[in-house]
């Protein structure tokens, strides 16, 4: 395969298809959609005060509830992220559509514990459907040449969050019914997501005739996507361990601390995580992601240590202070590795690829939460809470330090794998000042009569002036080459 086709095929198959709205509004009605299934996953958590209190669980039960969101995002994301990039990414997302709304409608009625389990158990299968799929289609209907995707999908993640947090604080605490107003509110958003996607979403990727399905729980990672993927993995694990303590038991640690039993209060501190989350993703779109991992993970362990601080002294400026830092640390790595690994994929490989990073997120977004609340009735909520914080300043610190030994070694491989010679091979320069590789159209020598290099052989052909899409073209060679099989 020639570099003029690696390059273009991220984009062969939405500019073949149709549909009824063109693909920037499309594009939009895809980002719009993936922040609206994270606003559902988070709305419910400033109410999980008010079921304990209710219901009379203990704080393992309520994280429980939380946690078993996230289990079930793990059992649907891989084989529906492969079902995406099989049958097309639009019957997907109108299934997940679907069994948001039932879990919604469950919540609506959840009048016990299994009830609220069962709600969450659907929630967390909805997200896992689509999250891949609505992921991907972003990349699919992005112009030729942007990044817009993977920043689009990286921001909706901690924008829905976000908004989810605050909306449902505002209406539990305002609206006259405050169990069931936040539901309706989603239900009828929901609703409407499926009928912009059925009438302004075209499909980008069909089933060919005589496809077979092939789904199953394996983690399918393209070859040249492999190192970049575990040098991000310890950054990741920690941002989302934070982003489980913060969804899970932010709310009611914010009003042990404060005496401020307002739902409200207790919801802005995970609103003031993820909004600066969703801030950093779009500031830092120019870093590279050696920058954007290594930075991000540091911030995160400074505003986490911050935090402790807030939370020893039983102050509110600390508190909130810190989570706005450890946000803007938590934007600049996820976006960055998200950045860094969408275009190793080929786009049917694309929703395969980010079902693995949610795989790593969601895991670590669960289990450390489910922990720390069987501690919390052992130890208090204050002391689990700094003890939590304390282990995720130790994995930030591992990330960066992982994160910059793993992405300079890879670097360094891969500017030195290629040099030039005289026989007219491409050359990889070194890491430039603004923090992307320049790829040499060709450098070698011309003697006399020697024919040249055609630009769909070795050299790099003109559309491919995109460097994250030039660079993982190159990556691609590099495997191509390197490959005795091939």
């Amino acid at each position: 395969m020639n570099m003029h086709r690696a390059v273009t095929d991220a984009h062969f198959d939405s500019s073949e298809s149709t549909g009824v709205g063109s693909h920037r509004v499309a594009f939009w009605v895809a980002g719009a959609t993936l922040t609206l299934f994270l606003c559902g996953a988070s709305a419910p958590s400033p109410l999980y005060a008010i079921y304990q209190t209710k219901f009379g669980f203990s704080t393992t039960v309520l994280t429980a509830i939380f946690a078993v969101y996230a289990v079930a995002v793990l059992a649907a994301v891989l084989p529906a992220g492969e079902l995406s990039d099989q049958v097309g990414r639009r019957p997907v997302i109108v299934f997940g559509l679907g069994l948001q709304m039932v879990a919604t409608a469950l919540f609506l009625v959840a009048n016990d514990v299994p009830l609220l389990f069962a709600a969450r158990v659907l929630q967390g299968i909805s997200v896992g459907v689509v999250i891949g799929a609505l992921s991907a289609l972003l990349v699919d209907l992005q112009d030729r040449g942007s990044a817009l995707g993977p920043l689009v999908a990286s921001v909706a993640s901690p924008l829905g969050l976000a908004i989810g947090a605050l909306l449902g604080g505002v209406l539990v605490e305002f609206a006259a019914s405050p169990l069931r107003t936040v539901y309706w509110v989603l239900l009828a958003l929901f609703a409407l997501a499926v009928l912009a996607v059925l009438a302004l979403v075209p499909e980008t990727r069909s089933r060919r005739p005589g496809q077979r399905l092939a789904l199953g729980f394996e983690v399918r990672l393209p070859v040249r996507a492999r190192s970049p993927f575990l040098a991000l993995t310890p950054g990741l694990i920690a941002i989302w361990a934070l982003a489980g303590l913060y969804l899970s038991l932010g709310p009611s640690l914010t009003a042990s601390l404060l005496g401020d039993r307002s739902i409200v209060v207790g919801a802005l501190v995970p609103t003031t995580l993820f909004g600066a989350t969703a801030v950093a993703s779009v500031l830092t779109r120019g870093w590279t992601a050696r920058l954007a991992v290594v930075g991000g993970s540091l911030l995160v362990a400074l505003g986490v240590a911050i935090t402790i601080v807030g939370i020893s002294g039983r102050s509110a400026l600390p508190l909130f202070l810190g989570s706005g830092v450890a946000g803007l640390g938590f934007g600049a790595a996820f976006a960055g590795s998200f950045r860094t690994l969408t275009p190793l994929a080929q786009p049917n490989e694309r929703a395969s690829l980010i079902a693995a990073l949610y795989l790593v997120c969601y895991s670590a977004f669960s289990v450390p939460a489910v922990i720390a609340g069987i501690a919390v009735t052992h130890y208090g909520l204050r002391d689990t809470a700094v003890v939590y914080a304390g282990v995720v300043i130790v994995l930030a610190l591992t990330a960066a330090l992982a994160s910059e030994l793993r992405l300079s070694a890879t670097t360094r491989l891969e500017t030195s794998a290629v040099t030039a010679t005289a026989d007219g091979r491409r050359t990889i320069r070194p890491q430039q000042a603004d923090g992307h590789r320049t790829i040499r159209p060709q450098q070698f020598e011309d003697p006399e009569g020697a024919e040249k290099p055609s630009a769909g052989g070795i050299g790099l052909s003109p559309v491919a002036h995109n460097p994250s899409e030039v660079e993982a073209a190159a990556d691609h060679r590099l495997v191509h080459r390197a490959d005795p099989t091939r």
